[in-house]
């Protein structure tokens, strides 16, 4: 069957978003065997993790700050974060034992993907202006793909080491990028971003309709990354509330690639529904099972698997409709600014919440945390729908 140039620029661009983030959660992939060997600090998790998110922050605005992309090429961009994060990614096996380096390898890994995911993002755009929403959907599920993928690996009893594991990531970063420096040029869309300024801050939320996307997107970064990075806590503390034994590393990635079909799907039916109405849907079924978390604990194996699988389903399939509400609200003349700010300003959101469930799990009983989630969808969907400040898209 042929395709046409944009389709198979499409289809390598979705191969090697996936490959490039799956540095995002390689380090959690292995905390577990560190942790043991070790003896890292209980709340190692919220600070690795956050290291990445905070170094996506920084790299996000110096992107922005320099106006790199206006200057040169996105493919190029691409291919060496893609290299530069694989590299620092395999930083940490200098000294495996050491924390410390292992929060400096995650914190550049951040940094780097920085070029990696939003540049993808604009890659996308650059190719197509038309039914662009599909695509964003569908690259924001590979970003899922990846996010979830270095807990697949661990099945693998070879991959259990967590050297392997980590080269193994780096690898397939540096691949990502290799296909897109080969294989995707500029694209014919391609226009000047407009470069960041933080002048631009306050002009983009006196929009009003702008302010409620942008209040509503928050609310869903409040529970995404948190909820990701904490899956295999919540499986461990199932496992020990009802005696089950299941694979953790298995039903880990299961439940967070089972977003990759959330935003697939979302993308679909937002060309009938709207953007809005798909962000709705999608952060109210994410908030309720925030809301019943502590009694998820109590269900049967089967019926906790599938709640799970389906808040994995949910938790992101907003995430791409959130993008185009923020973008298509945005003043044009201000639009550049205001996607990075509101980027920066999620992420940074994400380190909160994080390091809140990261203290909140030493101190209260495991069954009470996830509900600590549950104020980013309340709040998103209270702004979104406040005074009806904004329509779909």
């Amino acid at each position: 069957m042929n395709s046409t140039p944009s389709s198979r620029i499409f289809f390598i661009l979705i191969l090697s978003q996936f490959c490039g983030t799956s540095l995002w959660f390689a380090g959690n992939a292995i905390l577990p065997q560190l942790q043991s060997l070790y003896h890292w600090q209980v709340d190692a998790l919220g600070y690795l993790t956050s290291s990445v998110q905070l170094g996506f922050i920084v790299g996000t605005l110096s992107i922005s700050l320099s106006g790199i992309t206006d200057r040169h090429s996105p493919s190029i961009i691409f291919f060496v974060s893609s290299f530069a994060g694989a590299a620092v990614n395999a930083l940490c096996l200098f000294e495996i034992s050491s924390f410390p380096l292992a929060l400096t390898s995650r914190f550049l890994t951040g940094v780097f993907l920085a070029g990696v995911y939003p540049v993808g993002m604009k890659i996308a755009a650059d190719w197509r202006e038309q039914g662009l929403g599909n695509w964003l959907g569908v690259l924001v599920g590979a970003l899922t793909l990846g996010t979830s993928f270095p807990h697949a690996l661990r099945l693998f009893p070879e991959f259990m080491n967590p050297h392997a594991l980590t080269i193994t990531v780096s690898i397939l970063a540096t691949l990502g990028g290799i296909l897109v420096f080969i294989f995707i040029k500029d694209g014919p869309f391609r226009k000047p971003a407009l470069k960041f300024s933080f002048s631009d801050v306050s002009k983009v939320f006196q929009v009003p309709s702008f302010r409620s996307a942008a209040l509503g997107y928050f609310g869903h970064m409040w529970e995404l990354y948190a909820f990701w990075a904490f899956v295999p806590w919540v499986l461990t503390a199932y496992q020990s509330f009802s005696g089950a034994a299941f694979n953790i590393a298995l039903w880990s990635f299961a439940i967070i690639a089972a977003g990759f079909f959330g935003c697939l799907i979302g993308g679909q039916l937002s060309n009938k529904f709207g953007s809005k109405g798909i962000a709705t849907v999608a952060l109210v079924s994410s908030g309720l099972c925030c809301l019943a978390s502590s009694f998820i604990f109590m269900l049967p194996q089967e019926i906790f698997f599938l709640v799970m699988l389906f808040w994995g389903f949910m938790v992101v399939a907003d995430s791409p409709q959130f993008s185009a509400l923020v973008a298509f609200h945005a003043p044009p003349e201000v639009r550049g600014s205001a996607i990075t700010i509101i980027t920066c300003m999620g992420f940074a959101i994400t380190i909160v919440s994080i390091q809140l469930l990261s203290f909140l799990q030493t101190q209260l009983a495991s069954n009470f945390l996830l509900i600590f989630l549950a104020p980013g969808p309340i709040l998103g969907i209270y702004y979104m729908y406040r005074k009806r400040t904004f329509d779909s898209v």
